[in-house]
């Protein structure tokens, strides 16, 4: 999709549709960012499955590309053309610039026991985001995360060193761009409509997403060589419209919360386990990929030049972001001293 800013005429209609129904009935709206089947379809759908089950409501579902890209999805959500939208913070951090906290590299763990803990127990996830989302006209419902991130590229990364020259696309997010600065990659943000096609035609070297979005998207088909940095998780938010939510009925609230939670600890089964089954699939299907992770040393060379991608991440944020980057780091240590105790236990 080249063209992010035009809708499709299939698109155009399926929305009047949608818009006709709710005239009629309690129709609601919801947009993502991903394929059929992926991890946002899937918390979608099982948010859709629960609304519909529980209430006489029906939920209308738009994957990727339907009603355009990322930014156009947000847009629709914040005029109310939308009720409910799945975006990752790679993308919400032009209008929530603090949430951008996701793109500090080596903030979070990569074990996903220690990051499934850290989304439960995170005071500012579960209290601070809501918060601020809210002053910018959004219902934040659920944050939850979808993968590690890996890089894909046209040779294998083991260095930063390895990044000169290499054209990485990033998501329109500015410290995103600062991270691969960091690492010493040329950072080029673009729409995921061009990315297959700047990695067949060389206008990009290489790219970050999830593994099982890589295999989705047939990403290893045109940038073979995948490495694990083991610097962070794709995260992404489930949102409403504000003034949409607090006209709901008190148990249309209550119904939309539940609907939630269960999308929520769904989308979480889902996930385990997904990185191999997705993995396993690219090593089937590709004879030329290679799979590279990185050692402690070679993590270390990275994480040396985090530090300077926080501080780009607290001139851009100020205040706001100073305070949740402190409750962060401390929900962090919360959890690793939490693991700490069980294997003291457990040697005990």
């Amino acid at each position: 999709m080249t063209s992010p800013k035009l809708l499709t005429t299939a698109g155009i209609g399926a929305l009047m549709l949608g818009m006709s129904s709710a005239a009629l009935s309690d129709n609601w709206r919801y947009a993502h960012e991903e394929y059929e089947g992926d991890v946002q379809d899937v918390f979608a759908q099982e948010f859709k499955r629960y609304v519909e089950e529980n209430s006489d409501h029906s939920v209308q579902v738009y994957r990727f590309g339907e009603l355009g890209e990322s930014d156009d999805i947000m847009e629709q959500t914040l005029s109310g053309i939308l009720q409910f939208v799945n975006q990752s913070p790679g993308f919400t951090g032009s209008l929530i610039p603090s949430a951008q906290i996701f793109f500090i590299p080596y903030l979070m763990p990569t074990d996903m026991e220690d990051v499934l803990e850290f989304f439960d127990e995170s005071k500012a996830i579960n209290e601070m985001f809501p918060e601020i989302y809210a002053e910018h006209g959004l219902k934040l419902l659920q944050m939850y995360p979808e993968g590690e991130m890996v890089v894909t590229a046209d040779e294998p990364i083991t260095s930063p060193a390895d990044f000169d020259n290499k054209k990485i696309r990033v998501m329109t997010n500015p410290l995103l761009s600062e991270t691969y600065n960091a690492f010493g990659a040329t950072p080029t943000p673009l729409p995921w409509g061009e990315v297959y096609g700047g990695l067949q035609t060389g206008i990009l070297d290489g790219q970050e997403n999830p593994i099982f979005w890589i295999e989705s998207g047939k990403l290893y088909e045109v940038s073979p060589h995948l490495t694990f940095t083991s610097h962070g998780w794709f995260t992404t938010a489930m949102m409403a419209n504000l003034d949409f939510y607090e006209g709901l009925s008190e148990e249309d609230q209550t119904l939309v919360q539940d609907a939630t939670d269960a999308a929520y600890d769904h989308t979480i089964e889902h996930i385990k386990g997904l990185a191999d089954e997705s993995l396993a699939k690219i090593k089937e299907a590709c004879d030329e990929c290679t799979v590279t992770r990185l050692n402690e040393e070679q993590i270390a060379a990275f994480k040396e030049r985090a530090p300077q991608v926080e501080e780009a991440y607290l001139e851009m944020t100020g205040e706001t972001g100073a305070e949740l980057l402190e409750q962060f780091k401390a929900d962090m240590e919360a959890v690793q001293q939490g693991e700490e105790g069980q294997q003291e236990q457990q040697e005990g």
